[in-house]
């Protein structure tokens, strides 16, 4: 990494990173001394035309037998690919401390502006007190005003009745005249002064909105800065993509390294059938050599003989042209021995020239498998490179991950508002919701008229009757993926019978575009899974389902229906905590799953089991809280980390008022379990927002199961279901204002669970 004279490092810009010159330096980069992984690159940058064109580029030679041009060419090619990944690792360096320096910019001038309404807000009461007291003095000089006039009219009668006091009674009137003068005076300048304070006011107000803007202002940075981290993670993904090509051409190579120790063994086969030949070759040589000379020496004898016939005996003319004929033969067999013998002699030296150039093949073939190794090395020393360079910024997008949701806030609220159903009847009637359109509250505030009053109310997302499934999921994916990272994550929906919880949860049955959030987070999941099993990670996911019903815990994944329909032999599960802020319920079963499909089967089971009732408000009310529960447990071997997450999602029943819901019996006992439960909740989140030293968790099974959830370390999501019928506001209202509050808490940081403990065998489907 580059870095200045004194240590410090310069920002980087996506436009700088982009701006390459190539082989040249960056004139915003000093070329100081800088880091060892930067060495090599120095101040070289790459367009993403350069990149991409780095990544298409086909390895092309004049002669494709030539492996050493081959060699020198995949070597540049490897040295540029180096530069290229380190500058990547400078730029993402530089972009990380961009970041941070953001984060501490957006720090303080929070900070400041905390300070500036809080000094703002001191300034209002002290202006307000100057104004009461300013009006408790004008009402004091009314009084006075009023009692002197009643005196004037006094004296004026007096006047007529005792003449004697005239004179003293004038004198009396003029007095009262300047007092009054004087008192309207001082109206007068209250008067004024009050006005001043008015515009004061004002001014103040205005002051307010303006750091209101400039809060929105970071916030919209933040943003920028966040879209500048999805980037980075779409060039670290087209650098995965890089990757993956250097491993199919590392394979590639290796097969081709593999054909060429075929040809050597050929090579290596032939020339020991040449050499074999060559020696046969003078074998039959060294024979034809021996017949040839046998057949001189019988040529010379018959030669002799003929002589001597000639001379001693004279035998007949006949027998010597037989001998003679017999020669003549004898002479042609040994020309055809010559003959034979000289195209052995030819085919000799043709198979020694062929054993020459065998054994210079296979030394060429010798130094071809030397410099193949050795590029074959280099790659492999290359590819761990980069899988070292993919885990590093794994581990730094978990971190940022994990980072802007903490910023975000631990406990975060969604309102989500249900479309106009027609049992709703309200086609002529005027609209109870309204959403605003200002900067500072588009997609984050809601209004609620009641009476003419408007009620406005802010928080983390507000979601539209318009919001698909898909969009409400796209917010929550981002704490779903932290799950797999190690965290415990809770995700609840809150409100009214009849606002759309259940569908928020589960969505449509038999619908792939209606599916909730617990659908989707499970995909989500096992497909994230799948991917992280390339960089070694190994999960294990088990799956547990409840629900409190009536204030009694129900197994919706037990085997024993009789037990679940017999209330009387039902069996009592207990909630126990762990020091480590881990929830565990006694005899609850846990089953080991391997793929999503799984856990459908599993939760239309449970659906089945689940109670539900009709009321007035509801065909199919649920009568309540469901309770899923993906336990996450993760191990990289090559990293040597474990990590254990924790996904809860929970569906609570839906508070009611007992003279809307017309609920009797066993629905009206139903009920009140339900209220008291939500009240309960109610007295949890105020106690946390006030800070108090006692929190009644154990007022309810409900808040004693969500107790880590709430007062933990967990990440935590309220998804507040509201219906936008005009029957139904009083009960928005009520839902609304205690989302508020929970909006208003503060937890402690999530931690990282680390420390994996292995689970129990448990049943598995599959």
């Amino acid at each position: 990494m580059v870095g200045t004279a004194n240590g410090s490092r310069t920002p980087v810009t996506p436009r700088q990173a982009f701006s390459v010159v190539n082989g040249g330096q960056d004139p915003g980069l000093r070329s100081g001394p800088g880091s060892i992984a930067g060495s090599d690159c120095g101040g070289m940058e790459f367009t993403r035309e350069e990149v991409d064109a780095l990544l298409n580029t086909k390895i092309r030679t004049k002669d494709k037998f030539n492996l050493k041009e081959k060699s020198e060419i995949m070597m540049d090619y490897i040295k540029r690919l180096r530069m290229c990944v380190r500058w990547f690792q400078d730029f993402e360096g530089e972009l990380s401390l961009e970041h941070e320096k953001l984060k501490k910019l957006f720090e303080s001038a929070e900070k400041k502006s905390n300070e500036m309404e809080r000094l703002m807000n001191a300034k209002e009461e002290e202006l307000n007190s100057i104004i009461d007291e300013l009006r408790a003095n004008y009402s004091v000089l009314q009084e006075k005003f009023t009692k002197e006039e009643t005196e004037k009219l006094a004296a004026v009668e007096s006047l007529i009745t005792e003449k004697n006091d005239r004179m003293t009674a004038e004198r009396s009137q003029a007095s009262l005249t300047e007092d009054l003068e004087k008192a309207q005076r001082e109206s007068s300048s209250s008067n004024q002064k009050i006005l001043s304070l008015n515009d004061m006011y004002k001014r103040l107000q205005e002051y307010n909105t303006s750091l209101q803007q400039y809060n929105s202002k970071l916030q919209i940075e933040l943003n920028q800065t966040s879209e500048t981290l999805n980037k980075v993670e779409r060039e670290k993904a087209s650098l995965m993509e890089n990757l993956s090509n250097l491993r199919g051409y590392h394979e590639s190579q290796q097969d081709q390294l593999v054909s060429t120790k075929a040809s050597l063994e050929e090579s290596l086969k032939l020339k020991d059938a040449l050499a074999s030949e060559v020696g046969c070759l003078r074998g039959d040589l060294h024979q034809v050599r021996e017949d040839r000379d046998r057949q001189l020496s019988l040529v010379q004898d018959f030669t002799a003989e003929v002589v001597e016939y000639k001379e001693c005996t004279g035998k007949s003319a006949a027998e010597l042209s037989n001998l003679t004929s017999r020669s003549i033969e004898l002479e042609a067999t040994c020309a055809l021995q010559t003959d034979t013998i000289k195209r052995l002699q030819e085919q000799l030296a043709i198979a020694e020239k062929q054993l020459e150039i065998s054994d210079l093949s296979s030394v060429d073939t010798k130094v071809g498998y030397e410099e193949q190794k050795k590029v074959n090395s280099e790659l492999q020393i290359s590819l761990a490179e980069a899988e070292s360079k993919v885990v590093e910024g794994e581990a730094l997008r978990k971190k940022m991950h994990n980072t802007i949701l903490e910023l975000k806030g631990n406990i975060r609220v969604f309102c989500r508002v249900r479309p106009l159903l027609l049992d709703d009847g309200v086609e002529n009637e005027t609209k109870t919701i309204s959403f605003p359109t200002t900067i500072e509250a588009v997609g984050r505030g809601i209004e609620v008229i009641q009476h003419g009053q408007s009620h406005p109310f802010m928080f983390d997302k507000v979601f539209t009757p318009q919001s698909s499934q898909e969009e409400v999921f796209v917010e929550i994916s981002q704490l779903v993926q932290s799950a797999l990272d190690g965290y415990k994550v809770c995700i609840f929906a809150y409100g009214q019978t009849g606002s759309g919880k259940t569908h928020t949860m589960m969505g449509t049955p038999g619908s792939y575009d209606d599916k909730g959030l617990i659908p989707r987070s499970l995909e989500q999941i096992f497909e994230a899974r799948q991917k992280l099993k390339e960089q070694g990670w190994k999960y294990e996911m088990q799956v547990s389902m409840l629900e409190i019903y009536n204030e009694m815990i129900r197994d919706l994944l037990s085997s024993n229906k009789s037990c679940s329909a017999d209330s009387g032999n039902r069996q009592q599960y207990a909630i126990k905590h762990d020091p480590s802020g881990n929830t565990h319920v006694s005899d609850l079963t846990i089953v080991d799953v391997r793929s999503s499909k799984e856990v459908v089967f599993l939760l239309n089971r449970a659906a089945q089991s689940r109670s539900v009732g009709k009321t007035q408000m509801n065909e199919q009310s649920s009568r309540s809280h469901f309770v899923f529960t993906l336990r996450i447990s993760g191990v990289n071997e090559t990293m040597e980390q474990h990590v254990h997450g924790v996904l809860n999602l929970i569906d609570l029943a839906g508070s009611e008022r007992l003279s809307k819901s017309g609920s009797t019996g066993d629905r009206l006992k139903e009920t009140q379990a339900i209220n008291k439960s939500l009240s309960s909740l109610s007295d949890v989140i105020f106690a946390l927002a006030k800070k108090e030293e006692h929190v009644p968790f154990r007022n309810s099974k409900l808040t004693y199961l969500l107790q880590p959830c709430l007062g933990g370390d967990s990440k935590t999501l309220m998804v507040v279901n509201v219906s936008p019928s005009p029957s139904s506001v009083n009960e928005s209202l009520c839902s609304l204002r205690f989302a508020a509050r929970v909006n208003a808490c503060e937890i402690s940081i999530p931690r990282h669970q680390t420390s994996m403990r292995y689970l129990e065998p448990r049943l598995s489907y599959g």
